[in-house]
């Protein structure tokens, strides 16, 4: 089963802690592009990596 991310939506890279939070800039199918805190622009394959949704990071 697959998991629906929208624009806005919080997330987490579960093989890449250190990254650190990042927020989904754009959704096509499995092809996800976050904004992460501190790995900047990624477009993730959410069939290889199941991104975990979180609540937002406290400014």
């Amino acid at each position: 089963m697959q998991a629906s991310y929208a624009p806005g939506d919080w997330v987490e890279h579960p093989y890449q802690p250190d990254w650190g939070a990042g927020q989904v800039q754009s959704a096509i199918g499995s092809r996800v592009t976050v904004n992460f805190l501190h790995a900047g622009k990624q477009l993730i394959n959410t069939d290889q990596v199941p991104l975990r949704v979180i609540q937002p990071p406290e400014a």
